[in-house]
């Protein structure tokens, strides 16, 4: 039987046939699977099997005397020259897996539809089982499950996803990055070989990529066709992008595994990370609207996004009621919703080279707990949140003095080295894992928390193959923490943006960016960062004058802007405000709420402009009835005013009256000139004008930000 399948979803194909059978002896089983299209939907009548017809290679000289495609396992032993799709051995000798006869199986369900592919070579010990499915936003997840059924162990060595890319998207991009650096673009050609990015942090780490993407010529976020992948892992991880000279195009990853860190027993399984795929013919927009469909379907929000105040960079480990009581009601004052207790509360913890894996209270700092400071935060009508960093321990600390074999390490000799003085709880061992669980449930038993702030603080170096194991407990922490107190929500942090992938997000209710919340930094690190994170999950704080990791100074206008469309919070010593800065702040904070609804429901834009110190940010209704948009000069304009800000987004055949929405405040004289801005009623323009044409802002100054609201 020749297979052929057409899945279509939200504008998107996915087709799959397959080569004549080889070997199959029953009508279930079908040759190899081939995909044969990703991208722009066809007709749902389309012949796939003339496709097939159509793209089957001719027979080079010097290849095998065959046609040649790769299929959904790049296999070696079928003449496939590029990245192998599987690798393993067994002691002694091996036999590389051929799979020939695959069984082909259909499903759809609310998540999207799919094809569950599974072949098995007897003489290797080989089970392999491949999921593709098209989900309800227009995206491909790519799973495969690889069983050992031979007779001894199995050492796994890679397992990887790739999905074809059409030959027309010769340019690539994707991010890299550093500790409050976070989330680099970088571009280029798309060359014969591979473009390989290989995270070795026991983390997803500062400098991922997120996304690979390929793209037409000069792509952008508003134009240009755009395949984008991600592995969906929060451990170690490859990504790549392939041409071969046989002339595919490919992009790919899977989790990156150590040498024996799985190993096979007869019987058992592993199942790879998803690969998802993000294709868009409107640029890179398109490719986050489903990204962040998916995101907001698999965790969906119960309530509005409570603006926060976080303890850290207004007292950092100095913890006392009266203090902290102040600055309850100072962050009340000026509007904030939630009150985050940061590192510092537990017991021995005075600084950070102690008390990590001892998660009580400290009854020296607080001998009736924290009920007295949670009661008073809830009178101020506030919630409460909590800072935690369950997966770390300091070598001074209890429960290290007690079990010293939980420490996470690759040679039972030494300890690795320190990092921020921290060493890593190893959860794969169940008194271990048992132990902060248990911790955690007691905190959340016994204080009503609405929020715990997860932080990572270092990466598993020397820790051997454990990688893959921790990454694992670490998602059933959360998982069980979840069922015991599912109103809870959880941030990832990682040393600000350290462990920002779609495992994680599948789990956690937001992120924390970046450690920097110097505002020009944070103008660049978000923009990218929301490739992947809607907005409404994307932790953005107004910090204080002087930003902690740069020595910059800028407004409170600059800072609340770039902080505006995110999830918002301050982090900030509110106490110390002037009246004057209060009022702006609290200004600031009421034209979030005000939005905010429609940062959790709408499409984010970026606007593409051709000075790069001008970012532009929107995000527009679902029905195109309204739009918000921050422009922010990051740097002078390389002439003297920027060039006509466009607004993407907008229903081209509609109306809208544009007007500036920027609070009052400092920034009002943030600009040179007159402007039309000074017009409160705003001025009606169609959405295609506004599109191609954009409006003329006044000749604002380096690190400013002008809000303006566009409406139907």
């Amino acid at each position: 039987m020749r297979a052929v399948i057409h899945l279509t979803r939200a504008g998107v194909s996915l087709v799959l046939a397959s080569l004549p059978a080889a070997g199959a002896d029953d009508d279930s089983a079908s040759g190899l699977p081939v995909v044969l299209h990703w991208g722009a939907a066809l007709p749902p009548d389309e012949d796939v099997a003339s496709l097939l017809a159509l793209h089957t290679p001719g027979v080079p000289f010097s290849a095998l005397d065959r046609p040649r495609l790769r299929g959904v396992v790049g296999e070696t032993v079928s003449g496939f020259t590029g990245t192998p799709g599987l690798s393993g051995h067994r002691v002694p000798g091996s036999v590389a897996p051929r799979l020939r006869s695959w069984t082909w199986t259909s499903y759809d369900d609310d998540a999207g539809d799919g094809v569950r592919l599974v072949s098995r070579d007897d003489e290797a010990g080989w089970e392999v089982g491949v999921d593709l499915r098209l989900t309800v936003e227009g995206l491909v997840e790519m799973r495969t499950t690889v069983t050992n059924t031979g007779a001894g162990e199995l050492v796994l060595g890679q397992v990887r996803n790739a999905l074809p890319v059409a030959a027309r998207a010769t340019e690539l991009l994707d991010l890299t990055g550093r500790w409050t650096r976070e989330r680099a673009p970088q571009r280029g050609p798309w060359r014969v070989g591979s473009h390989l990015r290989e995270a070795r942090h026991g983390r997803t780490g500062h400098d991922a990529t997120l996304l690979l993407a390929a793209g037409t010529p000069g792509f952008g976020f508003g134009h240009g066709e755009v395949w984008a992948t991600h592995v969906a892992w929060s451990g170690d991880h490859a990504a790549y992008a392939e041409r071969t000279v046989a002339g595919e195009c490919l992009l790919g990853g899977g989790e990156l595994l150590a040498e024996g860190e799985v190993v096979l027993a007869p019987g058992a399984s592993y199942a790879s990370p998803a690969l998802v795929g993000s294709y868009a013919a409107d640029g890179l927009d398109g490719v986050s609207t489903r990204l962040h469909g998916w995101v907001r379907r698999t965790r969906p929000l119960t309530r509005p996004r409570p603006v926060l105040v976080n303890t850290w960079e207004a007292t950092y480990f100095d913890h006392d009621l009266a203090g902290l009581t102040a600055l309850a009601d100072a962050a009340a004052a000026v509007g904030a919703e939630r009150f985050v207790l940061d590192d510092g509360w537990f017991r021995g913890r005075r600084d950070d080279r102690a008390g990590l894996g001892d998660w009580t209270v400290d009854r020296d700092v607080w001998p009736q707990g924290l009920h007295p400071l949670i009661e008073h935060v809830h009178r101020a009508g506030l919630d409460f949140g909590l800072w935690v960093e369950p997966e770390m321990v300091n070598v001074d600390s209890d429960l290290v003095r007690e079990h010293p074999g939980w420490v996470l390490r690759g040679r039972p000799s030494a300890l690795p080295d320190e990092w921020r003085h921290q060493q890593v709880l190893d959860l794969r061992h169940p008194g271990a894992y048992a132990h902060v669980r248990d911790a955690l449930v007691a905190l959340l038993d016994e204080y009503p928390i609405a929020f715990l702030k997860w932080d990572h603080n270092r990466d598993l170096v020397d820790v051997g193959a454990a990688v893959h194991e921790q990454t694992a407990a670490f998602y059933a922490l959360l998982d069980e923490l979840h069922l015991a107190h599912p109103d809870v929500e959880i941030e990832s942090c990682a040393s600000g943006g350290g462990r920002i992938d779609l495992g994680v997000l599948a789990r956690t209710d937001r992120v924390w960016t970046s450690d920097t919340i110097d505002a020009v930094e944070r103008q660049r690190i978000q923009r990218w960062t929301s490739l992947l994170v809607p907005l409404e999950r994307l932790g953005a704080h107004v910090g204080g004058p002087v930003a902690h990791t740069t020595g910059r100074r800028h407004t409170v206008a600059f800072r609340a802007a770039t902080a505006l469309l995110g999830h918002l919070g301050i982090e900030w010593d509110v106490r110390t405000l002037e009246p004057a800065q209060r009022d702006e702040l609290a200004g600031w904070v009421r034209l979030h709420q005000q939005l905010r609804p429609l940062l959790a429901s709408g499409r984010l834009v970026r606007g593409d402009h051709p000075d790069p110190a001008v970012v532009t940010t929107g995000v527009v209704a679902p029905d195109r009835s309204e739009a918000w948009y921050v422009v922010a000069m990051v740097d002078s304009t390389l002439t003297e005013g920027p060039a006509p800000i466009t607004l993407p987004g907008l229903d081209p055949a509609r109306r809208y009256v544009v007007r500036d929405a920027t609070p009052p405040g400092e920034q009002a004289t943030g600009f040179i000139g007159t402007s039309w801005l000074g017009d409160a009623a705003g001025h009606t323009a169609s959405g295609a004008a506004l599109g191609a044409l954009g409006v003329r802002m006044p000749v604002l100054l380096p690190e400013t930000a002008r809000v303006l609201h566009v409406r139907a």
